[in-house]
């Protein structure tokens, strides 16, 4: 396995790493604080062409791949900017309509999405169907050409930002049936964010975050034939799983820049902080090793979310599934072990505004849950990995 990043993936690392830092971490903290959004590094990052690195170049894109923009993904996280849009709108969305879209949506959608000028957010998650998609209450039905949608979605990243939400619905399949009746399999749809009947809510989270959570509803929201992401119902089951790999691989990227991010800030306190005599704290090896711990876990963790991007470039998708799922659970724990480790290295410091690391905390801590958790994982691993009976 080649571990070298191409000469233009190298010049992309550090193109974003210098954008990245020139906004830096006490940007993202004031914007976060006061309401507001990362919008003028979003746009920057659209105008470059980082955010649509991996669309296709016949839509404006950069023609790379997941690999790609998960390099993106970690070094704006490693520069103090963990933008959660990244993986929501050009990793999530940007794919399913690329592979699985008709071509007047490639040509309606990716374009704005590759430049930064158009946000998809995504709609999975309810109340009552976590981790099951299979218990999804959100339905859509056919009303002469159009289709109607009603249900309720949360933890939607995003949508006060976003022109349109991608909404998994059930959806009938009238060639089919089952002994409770209709039977109903997965659909996507692309729903305007002003569309009638769709409403939301914002959720209160204890993370500090310029990206906002929310409930949506959706009360008999009537969307036209064309808003179905592909050209019949059979498209949904295939558009669904080809953005859950990319979801976990660019959540994980983002994961392992937070790491790096805490271990630096931590490396160059330490490395300078004396309290007893003229040795720096660094070399007491209660401060060093710890930190040096959490490196490794993070690089472990860098180098699975390698794998995964360079298996799902190359369409294995079979084995990209494993490796995603992997790096996901390493990259959450090595930055969970990162940001905490740095926060206990720093002291009081740790605690502060001013260093900005504690200013993570919450969002590391989520990410051993969110978009899929450690324990779901790591029944996926038992299963398909292990070869053990399937727990769920």
């Amino acid at each position: 396995m080649n571990v070298d990043l191409s000469p233009e993936q190298e010049q992309l690392r550090d193109a974003v790493r210098s954008l990245g830092r020139r906004y830096g971490h006490r940007y993202f903290v004031e914007k976060a604080k006061a309401g507001e959004h990362t919008t003028e590094l979003w746009h920057e990052a659209g105008r470059l062409g980082y955010l649509g690195v991996n669309i296709p170049t016949e839509y404006g894109g950069g023609g790379g791949g997941i690999t790609d923009l998960a390099i993106v993904c970690e070094e704006l996280a490693a520069a103090g900017c963990p933008l959660l849009l990244l993986v929501v709108s050009p990793a999530i969305a940007a794919t399913v309509i690329a592979r699985h879209g008709t071509e007047d949506q490639r040509k309606r959608h990716l374009p704005g999405l590759a430049d930064g000028s158009q946000k998809i957010v995504f709609a999975i998650t309810e109340p009552e169907a976590g981790s099951n998609f299979h218990r999804l209450g959100t339905v859509a039905r056919r009303d002469g050409d159009d289709w109607v949608l009603s249900g309720r979605k949360c933890y939607i990243s995003g949508v006060d930002e976003a022109g349109h939400v991608l909404v998994v619905a059930r959806a009938g399949d009238e060639n089919a049936t089952d002994g409770a009746g209709q039977r109903l399999k997965p659909a996507l749809f692309i729903v305007p964010t002003d569309a009638p009947g769709l409403t939301w809510s914002k959720l209160d989270m204890e993370i500090l975050s310029p990206e906002n959570q929310f409930l949506l509803y959706l009360d008999e929201v009537r969307l036209p034939a064309d808003a179905l992401v592909g050209e019949s119902l059979d498209a949904g089951l295939p558009a669904l799983f080809s953005g859950l790999n990319p979801e976990r691989i660019t959540v994980a990227a983002m994961g392992a820049g937070t790491g790096r991010y805490a271990i630096e800030r931590a490396s160059e306190y330490t490395a300078t902080r004396k309290v007893w005599g003229g040795r720096t704290i660094g070399t007491h090896q209660g401060v060093s090793h710890p930190l040096a711990h959490a490196a490794v876990q993070v690089e472990l963790a860098r180098l699975m979310i390698q794998k995964a991007a360079a298996l799902y470039d190359a369409g294995r998708d079979l084995e990209a599934g494993i490796s995603a799922n992997m790096a996901k659970y390493a990259s959450g724990e090595a930055a969970a072990l990162a940001v905490d480790t740095a926060v206990q290295a720093l002291g009081g410091a740790g605690m502060t505004t001013e260093y900005g690391v504690a200013t993570l905390l919450g969002a590391v801590r989520a990410g051993r849950i969110a978009p899929v958790s450690r324990e779901m994982i790591l029944n996926f691993v038992a299963q398909h990995v292990l070869g053990q009976d399937k727990s769920y």
